[in-house]
């Protein structure tokens, strides 16, 4: 009996012991992957800050091409006679920087003016409609195959609320959830729109690289692309091949002038002077986007400036991604 007893004492030992070394295995290794996930982990932040930075270079990079761009032309001899020299696409900031490999990532910038796009913001001027920018933007809409039917809800937006029946619609953002209030004034940044009844990602996505909340009152003839070109006058809605002339003559020879246009292009004789109201050949606004790599992590940083005549440019919006 005694035996049988010491067996059985022995043989719960022997099991607890067993159980402690499992218990001490499983801690062991939930340590260890603890501390590979901790290292990881700690790697991928390193990353992202080393592809943020990165990023930030590339916007530098952007202010300095367009500071070195401004003082090339106004150190132009013709500058001084003709007035302000043209923006265009064969400019040094128009070329897109490739991917360039910078302390063992990879680095990019481009640089766009804001001017080659429709100011939504100028179809509430004052408080009171403009029917001239609203429908340059309904036939952009058209173009860009978007119902034009959520123009109304970027006027309502943008009109204060004072000026409209309903209080500039806040009835239906309050009930959103979160609720908010409408803007009942101009945008402050394109994003913006995204808050607006009926734009999704997909509609803001492809309206967005040919809109711009800047105050950039007319368009860049020799910056802007088919579209908001062919929107900005009926005439030029209905005949493609006029836009194409156009897009022709600037990549010849870049219109100094709006009045180059009129000239070079008869095609526009007829409605010229209505469409020289809505152009100019001058940038303002820029915006830059630079883009930083580091392994497996990626960093988007797009700023806005204002270009000042000496080179300097103001911040006026800075996202990151």
């Amino acid at each position: 009996m005694v035996k049988r007893l010491r067996k059985n004492e022995r043989g719960v030992a022997l099991l607890a012991v067993l159980l402690g070394v499992a218990l001490m295995t499983l801690v062991v290794v939930d340590f260890a992957m603890t501390s590979g996930l901790g290292f990881v982990s700690a790697a991928n932040q390193a990353n992202e800050l080393r592809a943020y930075y990165l990023a930030r270079s590339g916007i530098s990079v952007g202010l300095a091409t367009l500071a070195q761009d401004e003082r090339t032309k106004t150190q132009t001899p013709a500058s001084s006679t003709s007035g302000s020299p043209p923006e265009t696409l064969s400019d040094a900031w128009a070329t897109p920087v490739p991917p360039v490999g910078l302390e063992g990532g990879n680095v990019s910038v481009s640089i766009v003016d804001e001017a080659r796009k429709l100011n939504i913001n100028l179809m509430v001027t004052n408080g009171a409609i403009n029917q001239r920018a609203i429908d340059r933007v309904q036939r952009l809409f058209t173009i860009l195959d978007v119902d034009t039917a959520l123009i109304a809800g970027i006027v309502q937006w943008i009109t204060p609320a004072n000026a409209i029946a309903g209080g500039g619609g806040a009835d239906y953002y309050l009930g959103l959830r979160p609720p908010y209030q409408p803007r009942s004034g101009p945008m402050p940044t394109i994003a913006d729109l995204q808050l607006v009844r009926g734009f999704n990602e997909a509609v803001f996505n492809r309206v967005r690289p040919f809109l711009t909340v800047m105050p950039e009152n007319q368009v860049n003839i020799n910056t802007a692309p088919p579209q908001v070109i062919a929107s900005l006058e009926p005439e030029l809605t209905e005949d493609q091949q006029i836009v194409e002339e156009i897009i022709t003559e600037r990549e010849t020879r870049p219109f100094s002038k709006v009045t180059d246009l009129i000239n070079d292009v008869p095609a526009v004789a007829t409605f010229g002077t209505r469409l020289s109201q809505d152009l100019t050949t001058n940038s303002k606004f820029f915006t830059i986007t630079g883009m930083g790599t580091y392994s497996n992590a990626r960093k988007i940083v797009t700023a806005t400036f204002h270009r000042e005549t000496t080179g300097i440019g103001t911040l006026e919006n800075w996202h990151e991604d």
